[in-house]
C-alpha cells in the first residue's frame, strides 16, 4: 500500500516539476503519446493572382443547390464583374507556334480520339472550312480557332459553319505535342491531314 502511495506521490511530483520547466524542455521530456505543439506556418511566398471563379461562372454550369456545411462564406470578388464576360474574355487568341500554311498528311495512332480541326481567322482557313464542311460534319468534328482577334471575327467564322462547334483556344501546346506548325488541319484518331 505504501508503494502505491509512493508511486502516486512520485507521479504528482514529476508532473509538478515538469510544469515548472521551460516549454522547450517540457516538450522534449513529454511522453510520446502526448501531442507536441507545432509552430505556426511561415508563408514563404504568396503570388496572389486573379481568382478563377469568374471563368467558372462564365461556363454557364448550373449553380449547386446546396453548399456543404463547412464551405467557406463567399465574399464578392473585387472587379470580377467588370470587363468582358464569357468567350469575349478569352479573346484575342494568339498561337505563336501556329501560322496558316501547308500541312503534309501523316498517320497518327490515337485510338478513341474525337476528330477535331484547327483553323484561324484568315482567308486560307475560311476557304478550307467551306470546302470541307460536309466531311467535318460527317465526322462530328469540333473546331479550335487558334488565332482570332475579336468576338466579331469568331462569329464570322461560325456563320461559315452553322451548327458546328468552334471554340477559341491557344494551339501552342497542341502544336508542340502533335508537331504542328501550320493550319488549317484536321486531326483524327488515324491521321493528320489538310
Amino acid at each position: 500500500m505504501n508503494i502505491h502511495r509512493f508511486h502516486a506521490a512520485g507521479g504528482l511530483l514529476a508532473l509538478a516539476t515538469l510544469s515548472t520547466l521551460p516549454p522547450a524542455i517540457r516538450a522534449a521530456s513529454a511522453p510520446a503519446s502526448l501531442p507536441t505543439p507545432r509552430p505556426a506556418l511561415i508563408v514563404v511566398e504568396d503570388r496572389g493572382g486573379a481568382p478563377a471563379q469568374p471563368y467558372y461562372d462564365d461556363l454557364g454550369l448550373p449553380v449547386r443547390s446546396s453548399a456543404p456545411a463547412d464551405a467557406p462564406h463567399r465574399l464578392p470578388l473585387p472587379g470580377a464583374t467588370t470587363g468582358p464576360r464569357g468567350e469575349a474574355a478569352m479573346l484575342p487568341v494568339r498561337s505563336g507556334w501556329l501560322t496558316p500554311g501547308v500541312v503534309e498528311r501523316r498517320p497518327l495512332q490515337a485510338s478513341g480520339l474525337t476528330p477535331f480541326f484547327v483553323i484561324g481567322d484568315d482567308a486560307r482557313s475560311r476557304e478550307w472550312l467551306q470546302q470541307r464542311l460536309v466531311r467535318l460534319r460527317e465526322l462530328h468534328a469540333s473546331g479550335l480557332v487558334v488565332n482570332v482577334a475579336s468576338p466579331q471575327a469568331l462569329d464570322a467564322l461560325r456563320r461559315l459553319a452553322p451548327g458546328m462547334t468552334l471554340s477559341p483556344a491557344s494551339g501552342d501546346d497542341l502544336a508542340q505535342r502533335l508537331g504542328l506548325r501550320h493550319y488549317p488541319v484536321l486531326v483524327t484518331a488515324t491521321g493528320i491531314e489538310q
